[in-house]
């Protein structure tokens, strides 16, 4: 995978995540800036997964998106936990953070193929 495609996956992830902190009120830069960190961390890995040759089919490679969601959920939980240490906050931060990048990257695709 290029970098091209792994920086048009991430940079938009990222930039959404930190708008959502930002709505959830969050304005300490020691977690804006984590969340930057554990994107990359994440979605990168994650993108190379996904990308990665699936000949099972469809099924296959949605199976591995969910499980490579809820993996990646659980692993920024943890990590805003680290940050904030409040495990309720740190549980809402990772999932909406998530759901929303998730489901604008779903819209933008479903875009683009009708367009």
């Amino acid at each position: 995978m290029m970098i091209w495609n792994l920086l048009s996956t991430l940079l938009p992830t990222i930039l959404i995540e930190l708008g959502v902190l930002w709505l959830l009120g969050e304005t300490r830069r020691k977690v804006l800036w984590s969340s930057v960190v554990v994107n990359t961390l994440t979605n990168v890995p994650l993108n190379l997964w996904l990308t990665s040759d699936w000949s099972g089919g469809l099924e296959e490679w949605m199976l591995a998106v969910v499980i490579g969601e809820v993996l990646v959920v659980i692993v920024e939980a943890l990590w805003y936990w680290w940050f904030v240490r409040e495990v309720k906050r740190a549980v809402v931060y990772s999932v909406l953070c998530n759901a929303i990048s998730f489901l604008t990257g779903v819209l933008f695709q479903l875009l683009y193929w009708i367009i």
